[in-house]
């Protein structure tokens, strides 16, 4: 009998070079490769083959490029990185903008290969344990799932494949619809629950609430806008005149159904379990509301904040051997810290906020940020939201000790992202901005950084010498909320989506909002860009809402921050932050360094490449490319 070889994780090797102590030298078998029969025998085994299947997640968000710097939420500092192909909207086929191996098409499908596999084998697998075998089942129902949806969203319908393809196939096949793509990954998610139901979970695998959570952002993407043949062609000439549009859209069907659907499967996690502190009646104090919100960014990963705060994390990347080893520094979420944070800390400032993202954080009172009020443009970073202070560092905020070679020029650990009068008709270059004398290279050109996801121990003052240890959030309870608002929105439930939507900024310390109608639907938009901020939400969301060409086609602002001395003061040498010395002029600037951001329709699906259009001839290619 042939036997095939899979090739699969660390853990199933090593279960391999213990039992083969056991037996005679000879009778040792190659550690690189082991026997289908073999693996589908032992329950370690296929755990271990599962456990490569998870290894496709790789990274989750936490990479250097992040996608968020495809939104008008972020820009990518270093140029070179193939960013402006795709935010120019010079992407074809032929010349593909960067891809994040965690959606990228042949890495998805390997991925789904190897579901594919544990899915066929495992319903006859020999060995004992079968609360085991139904657990490492629904795993594998999850995770092709979960990988479908990656593709799906990128590209809308795709070749769906529910078995391991042999020698000698066949491997030419179409793109499937986008409702065919839609009902093959909720039948998956369905099996993926009830198989899970009851079993024990450890944290960074999968289970019931997961599948369940997978399912609502499906079902509330399948709703929107950019998927309904009708909506989407009466907003974008492009989509219009595709001929193909059931590969991206539903061309029937009662959309209110979809939306039921959509509100229904997120009531389901709601009523299964509940997020962190989400059962207040008023908001608490603006210290708190960042300390909550931190604690979540965290998610219990940091020796700050607080741990409970993880039962927010309903599916994550956490530092286990499920996941590709975090052995090629200076990627992965160990080292996000030094990818993104200030170069005055020895840091890289890869993903920083741009000035569209910190003006849609509102005042504490809950009214928009104003640059034509006087008294906001003249100190803009007072009394805002207190998630924006747990996201972003901006010139005067307070930070960690800066490394030991830096200490001196900032003994007040505070960002430095302006420029100060010296008080000799000379100017002081902050340590943070690309003028300064510590690596300036690394410096912002938006002269915001990231705070999110960056630990605060102060014990990791660099992030170099000491990694950090925080979880990438796939799916976090508070998703599922916003996806609940969202459908009961667009089913007229406006009392229900406004009890969701103050509970969470209650959370943030944030009033209630009392809008109706557009205002309201605007308010939820605003409300989901700000809690998900950086979790690669925003590029999705954008695009189903169809308003992207009021994201990115804003381009990119950023920030110019200038220090002239008050009457009769002098230059505190070293500088620091002092509103009493130093009268501070704060100026929106565009920021075309980098890139020249523009819009185009074909922008809301990436495209299939060339080279797997001509290895696949069944392929139609997306939209306007």
């Amino acid at each position: 009998m042939r036997k095939i070889k899979y090739s699969i994780a660390f853990a199933a090797i090593l279960t391999l070079a213990v039992f083969a102590c056991k037996k005679a030298f000879l009778d040792t078998k190659p550690l690189s490769s082991i026997s289908a029969n073999a693996t589908w025998a032992d329950g370690p085994l296929s755990e271990a083959f599962i456990f490569g299947v998870y290894s496709y997640l790789g990274y989750g968000g936490f990479e250097e490029q992040a996608l968020a710097a495809y939104t008008d939420e972020a820009m990518f500092t270093h140029a070179g990185r193939n960013i402006n192909t795709f935010t120019e909207g010079t992407e074809t086929p032929g010349n593909l903008a960067w891809f994040s191996d965690t959606y990228e098409w042949g890495r998805m499908y390997k991925a789904i290969r190897e579901a594919n596999i544990a899915i066929a084998n495992l319903p006859n697998a020999t060995f004992a344990d079968k609360t085991l075998r139904d657990k490492l089942l629904g795993e594998a129902y999850f995770l092709r799932a979960y990988y479908y949806q990656q593709l799906v969203r990128f590209y809308g319908g795709v070749p769906l494949i529910d078995k391991p393809y042999e020698l000698n196939q066949d491997y030419s096949v179409a793109r499937n619809t986008y409702e065919e793509c839609v009902n093959f990954m909720v039948s998956d998610l369905n099996k993926a629950a009830t198989l899970l139901d009851g079993k024990s979970t450890q944290p960074g695998r999968t289970n019931k609430l997961a599948a369940l959570a997978l399912k609502s952002r499906i079902l509330l993407y399948a709703a929107s806008d950019l998927h309904d043949a009708a909506t989407a062609k009466a907003n974008s000439a492009t989509l219009s005149s595709y001929s193909n549009i059931a590969l991206i859209a539903y061309t029937a069907g009662d959309r209110t159904a979809r939306w039921t659907a959509a509100r229904d499967a997120a009531k389901a996690v709601l009523d299964a379990t509940s997020g962190y502190k989400l059962g207040l009646s008023a908001p608490v104090s603006a210290a708190d509301g960042k300390a909550n919100y931190m604690s979540i960014a965290l998610g219990g990963g940091s020796a700050i904040g607080d741990k409970s705060a993880s039962v927010e994390l309903l599916f994550h990347r956490s530092l286990s051997a499920l996941y590709t080893p975090e052995d090629n520094w200076p990627l992965g979420g160990t080292h996000y810290g030094i990818n993104n944070g200030p170069n005055g800390y020895h840091d890289w400032a890869g993903n920083t906020p741009i000035q569209l993202l910190v003006d849609d954080y509102e005042m504490m009172d809950g009214t928009k940020f104003d640059w034509n009020n006087p008294a906001e443009k003249a100190d803009p970073y007072t009394n805002r939201d207190p998630r924006f202070y747990a996201t972003i560092l901006y010139d005067g905020a307070d930070w960690k000790p800066r490394p030991s070679d830096v200490a001196g020029k900032d003994p007040v650990n505070q960002i430095q992202t302006g420029y100060y009068d010296d008080g000799a008709g000379g100017t002081i270059n902050g340590i943070d901005t690309r003028e300064s004398p510590v690596e300036n290279w690394n410096g912002s050109r938006t002269h915001y950084y990231t705070r999110k996801f960056i630990d605060p121990n102060p014990a990791l003052a660099d992030n170099q010498s000491n990694a950090q240890v925080i979880p990438w959030p796939f799916i976090r309870y508070t998703e599922v909320a916003l996806n609940y608002v969202e459908a009961s929105l667009a089913l007229g439930n406006e009392t229900e989506a406004k009890t969701w939507l103050n509970r969470i900024r209650f959370r943030a310390g944030m009033p209630a909002v009392t809008d109706a109608g557009a205002a309201l639907v605007a308010r939820y938009r605003n409300e989901r860009r700000i809690e998900l901020a950086y979790e690669e939400h925003r590029y999705h969301d954008a695009r189903r809402w169809m308003i992207a060409p009021s994201t990115v086609g804003r381009g990119i602002k950023a920030i110019k921050v200038t220090a002239t001395l008050k009457p009769g003061k002098t230059a505190l040498v070293p500088y620091r932050f002092d509103k009493t010395v130093y009268n501070y002029t704060y100026t929106v600037v565009d920021n075309t360094e980098n890139e020249t951001r523009v819009w185009k329709d074909k922008m809301y699906f990436r495209p299939i490449s060339r080279d797997e259009v001509n290895r696949n001839t069944k392929l139609v290619q997306n939209p306007g490319y």
